[in-house]
């Protein structure tokens, strides 16, 4: 194998297709519907990707971003409070079709810039540039099913229902300022995962980038400018603790989307005087098992399980973080799983074929040395040939074998490209696990015992989220619930549901006489209202 720190390029060996300027200066953020230009401190923005210089590997720089204060949040938490104003701002009360016109417009800006956007995905974060383009498609597909998912629901809402001498109609209305904050490892889909359905239902928003994968919302800045209402939407930049703190502790922040740890949100949550009136949407740790049982499959689990574990180097709350494999088949498993490993390509996120990458988070190496020395100081082993190799930013998959409950791969979320393999010999050690587990994502299981499977199905459905049936864990598509249980989620995802989560129902209702029905006939035919209205939305 090729030494990892022999894989990073020169500057001469990158492609022309993904060369960016020398130095990504940027000072703006979207405050009010205006770009304000920042004349503060920056915060620089570095690549996972080092370059072989003369002089060394040196680490790309590739930029900086404005490092705004309390203050600068505050003013975009103030612009977003005056563009809701109480639900009677020009946005929460603009009829649905237009506010999906200019959904429309946002995403005819943003697909001109997906070159733009999916190379700093893969100069920012690693991501290979097939996931890359991916990522950024998925988002588009996301958005327009989004829309979509709301005109049906309209539709549905233009009804009205009677029961018990009442008759009303039934829509959803908006529920004020969203604090909207999304993830590294899918900082463009994440993130307007939450950002859009928050925005369709009519609330205004603050978002903040992820830590990484911040220089690529740069090119959508005067789109998101041009296509809303000022104060709509407002973003800032900055550390979470000084900014997202301030936002949190002014209690005007009606709605929290977030992804990211379960201890970063209840922080967060906790610095809400009214947590009561603050709904939460929460994405957050996960420790995925795989169960493989004696008659499974094995090309199969082998397959699921490398794309799972290790799918983005693990960088996934989806991915498969703890393999429990029974102990009849572990040494023929291990034998399969380790030469996949193996064969997996590393190198730049934009050559073909490539499968491992530089890891964007600084550190990161050291803390995977870190688990895999714990096991290994309490008897595993490194069980593939190149596992745990690093240099720099690069750190080679380490399959380690037998992990125990003792040690620290088997319960915290390694979000990197370690995979535990844990051996088990009796059903209820597994349910064990899985009862005892702080975390409540999801988990695959691999069998052919239908009897069996179904024992285990009642057992974990009330333990996880979702159940996957010799495949890995995942969470499209989109149209199916996202959630989780214990330490891993709050509230439900999925192109309706979160639309539903981002609002409320509110009715019209009135006793069924004749003059109460004239009355609404008479509001709805000449249109005297936005809100109780048949309008159907095609």
């Amino acid at each position: 194998m090729t030494p990892l720190a022999d894989l990073f390029p020169t500057e001469a060996q990158l492609p022309s297709s993904v060369r960016l300027p020398a130095y990504l200066e940027q000072r703006e953020y979207l405050v009010g519907g205006e770009l304000k230009l920042w004349e503060g401190d920056l915060s620089p923005v570095r690549s996972p990707v080092f370059l072989r210089t003369p002089e060394g590997l040196q680490q790309r720089v590739l930029g900086a971003t404005p490092q705004l204060t309390s203050r600068e949040s505050l003013a975009a938490l103030a612009a977003a409070v005056k563009a809701y104003d109480s639900g009677r701002g020009v946005w929460p009360t603009m009829k649905v079709a237009e506010r999906i016109e200019a959904v429309e417009r946002f995403l005819g800006a943003m697909r001109a810039q997906r070159a733009t956007v999916v190379n700093l995905l893969m100069w920012e974060i690693g991501k290979t540039q097939p996931d890359s383009e991916k990522e950024f498609d998925r988002t588009v597909d996301l958005i327009v099913e989004t829309v979509r998912a709301l005109k049906e629901l309209d539709r549905t809402s233009s009804r009205f229902v009677q029961d018990q001498g009442i008759m009303a109609q039934i829509r959803r209305a908006p529920m004020g300022v969203a604090l909207c904050m999304g993830p590294y490892n899918y900082p463009l889909n994440e993130t307007f995962s939450t950002l859009f359905p928050a925005l369709l239902m009519g609330n205004t928003v603050v978002f903040k980038p992820a830590k990484f994968g911040v220089l690529l919302i740069r090119p959508l800045l005067e789109a998101f400018r041009d296509c809303f209402p000022p104060g709509v939407i407002n973003i800032i930049y900055g550390k979470g603790r000084e900014t997202v703190g301030a936002l949190m502790e002014s209690g005007q922040v009606d709605l929290f989307a977030f992804i990211g740890t379960n201890r970063g949100a209840s922080e967060l949550k906790r610095m809400h005087p009214r947590p009561h009136r603050l709904k939460s949407v929460l994405g957050l740790d996960a420790k995925n098992p795989a169960i493989i049982l004696e008659d499974a499959d094995l090309e199969n689990a082998v397959k699921e399980c490398i794309t799972g574990a290790l799918s983005f180097n693990g960088q996934r709350c989806t991915a498969l973080k703890l393999l429990v494999v029974h102990r009849s088949i572990a040494d023929v498993f291990l034998k399969k799983l380790t030469a996949a490993v193996d064969a997996l390509k590393p190198g730049m996120p934009w050559e073909p074929g490539v499968a491992i990458t530089p890891l964007p988070e600084p550190g990161k190496a050291d803390y995977l040395k870190g688990l895999v020395d714990d096991a290994v100081s309490k008897g595993a082993r490194v069980v593939n040939a190149t596992g745990g190799q690093s240099s720099h930013s690069f750190f080679a998959p380490a399959v380690v074998y037998p992990v125990t409950r003792d040690m620290r791969l088997s319960s915290e979320e390694q979000f990197g490209p370690v995979v535990p393999v844990m051996v088990f010999d009796r059903d209820e050690e597994v349910i064990q696990l899985v009862v005892e587990s702080q975390f409540g994502q999801q988990l695959s299981l691999f069998g052919q015992d239908s009897a069996r499977i179904g024992r285990f199905i009642d057992a974990f459905s009330n333990q996880v989220g979702r159940i996957n049936l010799n495949c890995q864990c995942q969470r499209g598509p989109d149209t199916f619930p996202f959630n989780g249980r214990k330490d891993s989620a709050e509230g439900t995802l999925s192109v309706a549901d979160a639309l539903r989560v981002f609002s409320i129902r509110t009715l019209v209702a009135t006793k069924t006489t004749p003059a109460n029905t004239h009355l609404v006939q008479s509001i709805l035919t000449r249109r005297e209202s936005d809100f109780l209205t048949t309008d159907f939305l095609f």
